[in-house]
């Protein structure tokens, strides 16, 4: 059955009716584009910032003693890579439920799983933020010291890690700025469901 230009679609209880204007239409598939492209992008930025900061390695030889710096000295560069390690994976997942979903044309959309999305970019969303909030917060200390507790500035000594790792930290900064858009964007999506449910209702009422 349809009401101007509505179609309510068979399905469980968790489905929502699907609206046959063309524009929606365009404007969904321009949404879904955009998820598949952010997700893509989040995923390589991700395995980038991953693999520059965990490959880092640089040997000093101070008075004849081999100093190799390494990116497990310091705890925050470690949460920087499983964080990032992990927004890849995560990444992964979703743009191949996206490029599944594109190909089937799938228009009929399910409440768990769009607040299962919502769920998991938020999380995802906070996890990188906070790592490269962490990872950035080490970086100014090791590249500026800090006189009042006598910490040396390490990037003196160790230039080639340091631009390395400033190098993955940009590429993280890239991941979780996507990650909070693509938050933003589950977000609409989850929350448009239930204004569908509403104007299918008022149109039924007609």
């Amino acid at each position: 059955m349809s009401y101007v230009g509505v179609g309510v679609s068979p399905g469980p209880p968790g489905n929502v009716p699907v609206y046959h204007n063309t524009n929606v239409k365009l404007a969904d598939r321009s949404v879904r584009v955009a998820e598949l492209v952010l997700r893509s992008v989040i995923c390589a930025l991700g395995v980038l910032a991953a693999v520059l900061v965990g490959t880092d390695t640089q040997v000093k030889e101070i008075f004849t003693i081999q100093k190799k710096a390494r990116f497990t000295d310091m705890k925050a560069l470690v949460f920087l890579v499983i964080a990032n390690g992990i927004a890849a994976a995560y990444s992964l997942v979703q743009v191949l439920r996206c490029v599944v979903s594109m190909v089937r044309g799938n228009l009929l959309f399910s409440k768990p799983l769009a607040w299962a999305i919502f769920s998991g970019d938020q999380v995802m969303a906070y996890l990188t933020v906070a790592a490269v909030a962490a990872a950035a917060q080490s970086a100014v200390f090791a590249k500026l010291g800090q006189q009042e507790v006598q910490w040396m500035k390490i990037c003196n000594m160790y230039g080639k890690f340091c631009n390395q790792v400033g190098e993955g930290i940009a590429s993280a900064v890239l991941v979780s700025l996507s990650m909070v858009v693509l938050s933003c964007m589950s977000a609409f999506s989850l929350f448009r469901l239930y204004g569908g449910n509403k104007q299918g209702k008022s149109s039924a009422s007609w």
